[in-house]
């Protein structure tokens, strides 16, 4: 009788460690993002002067081997490491499908121009 509670006890203590380690598992996986994707992290935006509207996003990535954190389609994604240094931005199609982009002169960013006129600038810092 004392052997059969014994089998038990051994038991319930082996499915509790089970279950334990599958939740701790789950925890640790839920903080990381699954290679080659990125997430925005914060997003301030300050419109105090008239007709600008000034962004700031930061964004975290998870990125493969020769990649690095970038804008693909006005989104924070992984591109190509050789795009951010040579500087030439709007290789990564920074831009709406529907929206031009330009280098700025000094390559310290790029602008996305929609059809109505309206232009985005954004700077790398």
């Amino acid at each position: 009788m004392q052997l059969l509670r014994l089998a038990w006890a051994l038991a319930a203590s082996a499915v509790c460690f089970l279950l334990l380690l599958l939740l701790h598992n789950q925890i640790l996986r839920e903080g990381q993002l699954a290679a080659g994707t990125c997430e925005i992290v914060t997003l301030d935006r300050d419109s105090s002067q008239p007709r600008r509207t000034i962004a700031r996003q930061t964004a975290r990535c998870a990125c493969r081997k020769g990649q690095i954190a970038g804008t693909t389609r006005a989104r924070p994604a992984c591109v190509d490491v050789r795009i951010v240094r040579s500087r030439q931005w709007c290789e990564m199609t920074p831009c709406l499908d529907d929206e031009g982009c330009d280098l700025l002169v000094n390559q310290s960013g790029w602008t996305c121009t929609q059809p109505g006129g309206r232009v985005k600038t954004t700077t790398v810092s």
